[in-house]
């Protein structure tokens, strides 16, 4: 409460008034009633009550009209139906303004239904605005009968919850009384939780103290033992179980919780770092950043007393001030994405440490080793992208480091001599790919010197080194210089080689340019 006014009752029965008022005025100090106006009444007289209704008039006149951040809500306070009109409701609007005509959703049940008139004290209104009492004929609700307690809202504010993290607020005015409310609020204490005009049961976990004393405040999760709908920034109240005492209230710091254990270490520095600034959008959203690591820039704080408007402005201060970082349709935290290049980096080091002969890490395999978070957000190719501004380069199928140069192992070094050996013996007519590289040490060689482009591979079983492709190349150029064109059969001869060689050969050299194939001939391109 920012400001209010204080009505002083049965004036008439006391001897003192000013000591009455000094009294009242000194059990205020330290409250937001501190300096609010005290007006003395009494209705047996009927003394002051025209001045309570001017002081009103003034105290209202003089406080800021209630914010209208674009979400509103309807705290239900009273149900009933009209013949020929259906179900109505009433409460106090708040967040923003309902109007004729618009859909609604009924939380926490869930209902759905459309407005058909909108009232403000017996007026049939186009919208009611934040801090007006407000009717609204709902009939037809899809779901539950509606209840006191109910919250009226938008479609895209649909929420409810039964675990919230909240920064819980002990009244210190018990301190010095000898009732059941001066007793500290036990850990797992059950209490009864009043926000809006609902009221349920749930139980306090603190996450750092054993109880909270008078004037005392903590971070905490309440378990709650039915859903409510509720947005980061509401105040409530906390009553004991039996509602004889109220033991203080709190704001409420999380509504979506995660999956971190209740007590880690995670969850009490992001609840304490909320309590610290509840107020602040920008605090809230790098608080929120920080958890999810990955978020859609729509989806933030959405379930919070801030304006759309209020948390773009946020939004881009935070991208200007590299507190967050903007990759497609996603927000992401730069610590977090700055981690994952630097782990994508440091594994394709090591696969080159692993696996000198091969050119780099395959970008398939690459993608499955980064954050669950970045794969589910669909930003490899962003994570990709930065990799290769580093100065990483892509090679085909594969990405590998800039400064990385292919080398056998030195325990393939025999066995690239020999698959070497093997394709220089007949170079124009070598062994089948099986037969070069019948076992595993001379396949992992053969793949080097495919990547290496030491070797040529023209077809699935030829594999030819790249000196006798271009060799032969130049042969075939010289043959069809003089003869104009020829046959598969006529260049096989003049090469030495066989039909198992010569017609994937040639299809090779059509590939590269250097032949065309006219009918059952060749003629140089």
């Amino acid at each position: 409460m920012k400001a209010g006014v204080v009505a002083l009752t049965k004036i008439d029965l006391g001897a003192d008034e000013k000591r009455v008022t000094a009294e009242v005025r000194e059990r205020l100090a330290g409250s937001s009633l501190a300096n609010a106006p005290i007006v003395p009444t009494s209705i047996v007289s009927g003394r002051g009550f025209d001045q309570l209704k001017r002081t009103l008039a003034d105290v209202l006149n003089a406080t800021s009209p209630p914010r209208d951040f674009g979400k509103p809500r309807l705290s239900v306070d009273r149900v009933f139906t009209l013949r020929g009109i259906g179900a109505v409701v009433t409460g106090t609007t708040t967040g923003g303004k309902f109007m004729r005509g618009a859909d609604i959703v009924v939380q926490p049940s869930g209902g759905e239904a459309r407005i058909r008139s909108v009232q403000n004290h017996n007026r049939d209104v186009e919208a009611s605005a934040p801090g007006t009492r407000t009717a609204l004929n709902i009939p037809d609700v899809k779901g539950p009968a509606l209840s006191r307690g109910d919250v009226i809202t938008l479609p895209h504010l649909k929420h409810a919850t039964t675990d919230i993290g909240v920064l819980l607020i002990k009244t210190g005015r018990t301190a010095a009384t000898p009732i059941r409310g001066a007793r500290p609020i036990k850990n797992r204490a059950r209490v009864r939780i009043h926000a809006g005009s609902t009221n349920v049961a749930g139980h306090i976990v603190f996450l750092e103290q054993g109880e909270l004393n008078s004037g005392e405040s903590g971070v905490a999760r309440i378990r709650l033992e039915e859903p409510i709908h509720a947005f980061v920034g509401d105040r409530f109240i906390v009553r004991d179980w039996s509602e004889q005492t109220t033991l203080g209230g709190g704001i409420v710091l999380d509504v979506e919780p995660c999956d971190d254990k209740v007590k880690s270490e995670a969850q009490v520095r992001f609840l304490n770092a909320r309590a610290r600034a509840p107020d602040d959008v920008e605090a809230l959203l790098c608080t929120e950043l920080q958890r999810r690591l990955v978020a859609p820039k729509e989806r933030l704080l959405t379930l919070s007393r801030f304006s759309d408007a209020e948390i773009s402005a946020a939004l881009k201060k935070m991208i200007q001030d590299a507190k967050s970082l903007v990759r497609g349709q996603w927000l992401v935290f730069p610590g977090f994405w700055a981690d994952a290049t630097k782990r994508a980096a440091e594994r394709i080091c090591a696969e080159h440490k692993a696996h000198p002969d091969r050119v780099g890490i395959q970008v398939a395999e690459l993608k499955a080793t980064i954050p669950e978070q970045l794969r589910a957000a669909n930003l490899f190719d962003e994570l990709l992208a930065d990799l290769l501004r580093e100065g990483l380069v892509l090679v085909g199928t594969a990405i590998k480091q800039s400064t990385h140069h292919l080398s056998l192992p030195a325990a393939l070094q025999n066995a690239g001599t020999k698959v070497r050996a093997t394709l220089s013996a007949k170079p124009f007519d070598p062994p089948s790919r099986k037969e070069v590289a019948p076992d595993a040490p001379t396949q992992q060689a053969l793949r080097y010197l495919l990547e290496t482009g030491e070797a040529i591979q023209i077809s699935e079983d030829v594999v030819l080194l790249s000196s006798a492709v271009q060799k032969s190349g130049e042969a075939v150029k010289a043959f069809l210089l003089g003869k104009k064109s020829a046959t598969a059969s006529e260049l096989r001869q003049a090469l030495g080689t066989s039909r198992r060689v010569i017609i994937p050969l040639l299809e090779y050299l059509d590939r590269q340019g250097i032949t065309r194939r006219d009918g059952d001939k060749r003629v140089l391109a």
